[in-house]
């Protein structure tokens, strides 16, 4: 039997595709890893409650499900954008509210998030109560300043009326974490940023965010040293925040 040598045709045709099967299969473990990150953060798991499905292809993101307002939409956005290997994120997700705005349950939901999110707080063991405006909140806290911060972030939900805080002291030491959940390093910088701008008195779009082993990195702009410290602080306010680097720039 004669055999003869392949053409070169062979090779211009079999060569890209030998190529690309690495590349391809390179795509699809990092997609596989954007996925997993986006599905096991706090921000998912937690505060979106596993509503929110997510699937990548070459390193673009399409979020879908159905979550109760905009905030929820941009917050799965976000915390998306901050995974490495995202090149742009389509999100589909639906604003289907639940509660009515400002009603007793909407009012219920947002104290529970923020709790959630916040620092030196335990929204585990915080049960919240809402009736015509009149928030009760029970539960236990590992200090009296655990206590007085909880009975703090429900007075600042738009609607409350009043705060009747029956939360028992527990007394553990001061310095206590509460250990409600672990935040990953993409839940935390979306939080920053979200309690950025949320607070009228910070440049919040000229603030750059970066989040890694908990520690946070700040750069940017500030009208006033005022300005640079409250950045800071808002960012130590975040769950699973260890420390701040503030490298803003006062241009006031």
């Amino acid at each position: 039997m004669k055999f003869t040598q392949p053409s070169s045709w062979f090779f211009i045709c079999v060569g890209p595709f030998a190529l690309f099967a690495p590349a391809a299969r390179a795509s699809a473990v990092n997609d596989r890893k954007i996925e997993d990150a986006a599905t096991s953060s706090y921000n998912y798991r937690t505060v979106l409650d596993n509503r929110v499905t997510v699937k990548a292809a070459d390193g673009i993101v399409t979020l879908t499900g159905t979550v109760q307002d905009q905030g929820d939409k941009d917050l799965a956005a976000d915390t998306v954008e901050n995974l490495p290997s995202v090149v742009s994120v389509n999100n589909q997700i639906a604003v289907q509210a639940t509660y009515p705005e400002h009603s007793d349950a909407w009012m219920a939901f947002k104290i529970r998030c923020l709790l959630l999110v916040k620092a030196n707080v335990s929204a585990l063991n915080t049960t919240v109560v809402v009736t015509n405006g009149r928030v009760i909140l029970s539960g236990t806290a590992d200090n009296l300043a655990q206590k007085e911060l909880t009975a703090a972030y429900a007075k600042d939900i738009d609607g409350v009326k009043s705060v009747d805080n029956q939360i028992v002291v527990k007394n553990l030491p001061a310095g206590t974490p509460a250990g409600d959940y672990y935040m990953d390093d993409a839940s935390i910088t979306t939080q920053v940023k979200y309690a950025l701008l949320t607070y009228k008195s910070t440049s919040a779009l000229r603030t750059k965010v970066t989040t890694i082993n908990g520690v946070v990195h700040v750069s940017g702009d500030a009208h006033s040293a005022a300005e640079k410290s409250l950045v800071s602080k808002l960012a130590m306010d975040v769950r699973g925040v260890k420390s701040v680097t503030n490298d803003m720039t006062v241009t006031g």
